[in-house]
């Protein structure tokens, strides 16, 4: 580890070329899988579950539609850090008149709310399901734990334990499918042929939200950055992006194939024998084929490590998202950073307190990051299409309007919900 820093520190002062070589690429791999934690965080265990148990294979179009759109507006984020040493924060705050960057990252940081509250509500079912703690007393206890992890960033030493053992339990659901019986090609349909069952809008619009989260277009904006390649060499920076792409095509891919499994786990399990689900706790039946009478231990480990590393991940939006707001980059020892963190999580941690029911928290937390989204969007777009913004780096035409039309299939899909409100 030592080694490690001391090289950093050296490329830091004297910038860094990377080598050609095969592999060279595993410098560059890294923000992506952080950012997948997202995929496997309580708000999509409770997405997937509800809808594989109450529309079997019928909404698998939405995970691969979400994951073509994160794909490309991940890697669009990720271009604006390379390519100018901002987030998108800060990039907004630095290139937007002040009432509408103040406005935006308002409502983006309302939205790393609602992240939060997901998160904090999972670790804290995770408690109740192991111990017996009431949620509440549950996600106070989280919100303990994660305060100070990110406070005094200790959370370094423990990140890649929790991120490997989730993404063990998540790639467990894909290994489980060999258990279970699948209608595959009825799957294969439902992956390519969008349809909205009656009923179905708030769960189409929770998985959108549980898979393409405005908080993480945040973050890995910022978190690409921790490479800090030489950003005066063009060269470098064109191969930072090829790089990047293959880090966020491999990681969202990962992320796509994990959902899957949920939904069609769910379906399999639940859906096929017309059992309504109402909890999260009930998910550890997914896992009992594949790990016997101790699932239920297994799961709540699983959604409790799930639960922490995601509400860390959050926090750290939350603190960069804030942080933007004054022209700063994200670090824990600023003021603006660590406003940004508890501000998030505290305010997550109230709204637990009143919530009634868990799982439709959890629910409906996703369906508000979805509102958000097209907002975020239309922002990074008009952001990395600028010229002044970002150079010769700018997005192509042809970019520019796929990413605007990623914007508006969210617009339309929030009015479908609004619309749905008043049937």
């Amino acid at each position: 580890m030592r080694l490690l820093q001391s090289l950093r520190k050296q490329f830091d002062r004297k910038g860094h070329t990377p080598r050609p070589g095969g592999l060279e690429i595993l410098r560059y791999i890294g923000p992506g899988l952080l950012v997948t934690v997202g995929f496997i965080d309580p708000g999509n265990w409770a997405s997937n579950l509800a809808a594989g148990a109450d529309y079997g294979y019928a909404l698998l179009w939405m995970v691969t539609l979400s994951t073509v759109m994160l794909i490309v507006l991940q890697h669009n984020v990720a271009h604006l850090g390379i390519a100018t040493g901002l987030c998108l924060s800060e990039a907004a705050t630095t290139y937007l008149r002040p009432v509408w960057s103040k406005t935006i990252l308002g409502s983006a940081m309302l939205a790393s709310v609602s992240t939060s509250l997901a998160e904090l509500l999972g670790g804290a079912i995770a408690l109740q399901m192991l111990f017996g703690v009431p949620v509440r007393i549950g996600a106070l206890l989280v919100l303990v734990f994660v305060l100070v992890m990110l406070l005094t960033n200790s959370y370094r030493l423990i990140e890649r334990w929790i991120i490997a053992f989730v993404s063990i339990i998540g790639l467990s659901f894909i290994y489980e499918l060999s258990l279970v019986t699948v209608d595959w090609p009825a799957a294969a349909r439902a992956w390519v042929t969008p349809s909205f069952p009656d009923g179905s809008m708030v769960i189409i619009m929770s998985v959108l939200g549980a898979v393409v989260m405005p908080h993480n277009l945040f973050l890995h904006s910022e978190i690409i950055q921790s490479r800090r390649w030489d950003l005066e060499d063009d060269k470098t920076i064109k191969k930072q992006l090829r790089y990047e792409y293959v880090d966020t095509i491999l990681s969202m891919v990962i992320g796509w194939a994990i959902n899957s499994a949920m939904i069609l786990l769910a379906a399999a399990t639940f859906f096929a024998n017309g059992t309504s689900v109402s909890e999260l706790q009930q998910a550890d039946s997914l896992l009992r084929p594949l790990l016997g009478n101790n699932a239920t231990v297994i799961f709540a480990v699983a959604l409790l490590f799930a639960g922490v590393a995601s509400t860390i991940t959050s926090g750290m939006a939350a603190g960069s998202i804030f942080a933007g707001m004054f022209r700063e980059p994200y670090d824990i020892r600023d003021s603006h950073s660590r406003w940004g963190v508890v501000l998030s999580l505290i305010l997550a941690f109230l709204l637990i307190i009143v919530i009634s029911d868990p799982f439709k928290g959890l629910i409906y937390s996703q369906m508000a990051l979805s509102i958000q989204l097209p907002v975020t969007v239309f922002v990074q777009v008009y952001l990395t299409s600028s010229e002044r913004v970002m150079g010769r780096f700018r997005n192509r035409t042809s970019t520019k309007w796929l990413l605007y039309a990623i914007g508006a299939i969210v617009t339309v899909l929030n009015i479908m919900l609004l619309a749905s409100f008043f049937r």
